[in-house]
């Protein structure tokens, strides 16, 4: 079937401007809203609502109470408009981890390597009880069969901490890197958590799956996380 281009020319034109695909989505979110419930949302001067809700026609119609809601061709739309900015949202992420300098899987590894050997050198003291209670004065008694679960906890509460808490853990520190988020904004113990989940108990899977992706994801459970690892020597 022969394809308008007319009309999806008029449809994109429809849809370009940033307050009419707020309306849609508002009448999206609400399902139904009166003028008035537009105008405080928006908060824009009737002249203007009244002007992009004519231009809104083919995606919106009016109750018998006069509230205005979507048809069947805005609820098609708003959909579109959720893929395209969630398309947009991932070409933002691409162009953004173009600009950062990713850290190589050596320095990664280094620093990881730093890390696991100061949490191997912190869960051995739980193999001496002895040394254990004359540092701390805590009697302790463990079985032994338990000690590479709790340095696996241990590890992934550490990295969690320290990332969630300014990006480095001792070993990014001393290599010089740091952990953000492609999107840009500051790095969350969640995010942290999520990350290093892969890295303490999932760790070859973590490795072979991630590095079948972009550069910027060495490990599965950064994408996931929406997370990367910066070089700080090259910045």
């Amino acid at each position: 079937m022969a394809i308008d281009e007319d009309s999806v020319s008029k449809i994109l034109s429809v849809l370009s401007h940033p307050l009419r695909r707020k309306i849609l989505q508002l009448l999206s979110e609400k399902t139904e809203c009166t003028f008035t419930d537009l105008l405080n949302a928006l908060e824009i001067d009737t002249g203007k609502l009244s002007f992009h809700l004519r231009t809104l026609s083919p995606f919106v119609e009016q109750t018998p109470k006069g509230k205005y809601k979507l048809n069947k061709t805005g609820e098609n739309a708003v959909r579109a408009i959720r893929g395209i900015e969630s398309w947009a949202d991932g070409a933002d992420i691409q162009r953004k981890a173009t600009e950062l300098l990713l850290a190589s899987f050596a320095s990664r590894a280094y620093a990881f390597l730093i890390d696991l050997g100061l949490i191997i050198a912190i869960t051995g003291l739980f193999a001496a009880p002895e040394l254990f209670t004359l540092l701390f004065g805590i009697a302790l008694s463990i079985d032994l069969s338990l000690l590479a679960s709790i340095a696996l906890v241990l590890f992934w509460v550490y990295s969690t901490l320290l990332e969630g808490f300014n990006g480095q853990t001792l070993g990014k520190r001393i290599i010089r890197l740091k952990v953000v988020r492609t999107d840009g904004k500051k790095i969350s113990y969640d995010h942290a958590a999520v990350r290093n989940f892969g890295k303490a108990f999932l760790l070859p899977f973590d490795l072979l799956v991630g590095l079948k992706h972009e550069k910027m994801f060495l490990r599965y459970f950064d994408k996931f996380a929406g997370t990367t690892v910066i070089n700080l020597r090259a910045s």
